[in-house]
C-alpha cells in the first residue's frame, strides 16, 4: 500500500463519524458515548486498510475488486449489525458465533495469500460458517429469537449470500483471462 492509502484509512472513519456526531446534536434519541464513536472508527479504519490492502493489488481485476468490496462490506455489515442490535436476539450469546464468519474469511484471505482462488474459498466458508449461526442458536434456544425465527434467519440469509457472491466473484478473477 502506499502513503496515500495509509491517509485514505486514516481519514474515512472521521469523514464517517461526523454524521454521528453532529446528530448527537441535532437528532433526538442519537445519543452516542465516547466508547461508541471509538468502536466504530475502529471497525471502519480496519475495514478500510483490509479493503485497500485488497483493492490496491496490481494483479487485482474488476472481479477480483468487487469480490473484495461486497466480501469486505459484509462482514463490516454483519459486525456493525451484531454491535448495534444483534442478529439473533438482544442478548443472545449466539450472535457471538458471528465473530466465527469473520475469523474464517480473515484466516482464509491470509492461506490464500489474496489469490482469487483462495479469496473464493475464504468467502465460501465465510459463507458456511454464517448459514450455520441460526441453526445452531434455534437448537440451543428456539425461544430465544428476537424479532422472531423468519426474520432472523431471512437476515442471516442476505449474509449469507453476500459472501456467497464474493465468493463467486473471486472465482471469475480466479480465471484466466481469454
Amino acid at each position: 500500500m502506499k502513503r496515500k492509502d495509509y491517509l485514505i484509512v486514516a481519514l474515512t472513519p472521521l469523514i464517517l463519524l461526523t454524521i454521528p456526531f453532529i446528530g448527537n446534536f441535532t437528532v433526538e434519541g442519537c445519543n452516542w458515548s465516547g466508547s461508541d464513536f471509538l468502536i466504530m472508527g475502529l471497525l471502519i479504519a480496519v475495514t478500510t486498510f483490509i479493503w485497500r490492502l485488497l483493492v490496491t493489488r496490481p494483479s487485482a481485476t474488476l472481479a477480483y475488486r468487487l469480490g473484495a468490496g461486497l466480501g469486505v462490506g459484509t462482514g463490516f455489515l454483519l459486525v456493525w449489525v451484531s454491535l448495534a442490535v444483534a442478529v439473533i436476539g438482544d442478548d443472545n450469546p449466539a450472535n457471538a458465533l458471528y465473530l466465527g464468519a469473520i475469523l474464517a474469511g480473515l484466516i482464509g484471505t491470509g492461506v490464500a495469500r489474496f489469490q482469487p482462488r483462495g479469496m473464493a474459498r475464504a468467502a465460501f466458508a465465510a459463507a458456511i460458517v454464517t448459514f450455520f449461526v441460526p441453526i445452531i442458536a434455534w437448537f440451543v434456544d428456539a425461544n430465544d429469537f428476537s424479532p422472531g425465527v423468519a426474520p432472523v434467519f431471512l437476515l442471516n440469509a442476505v449474509f449469507v449470500l453476500m459472501f456467497a457472491g464474493a465468493s463467486l466473484l473471486f472465482s471469475h478473477a480466479a480465471k484466466p483471462a481469454k
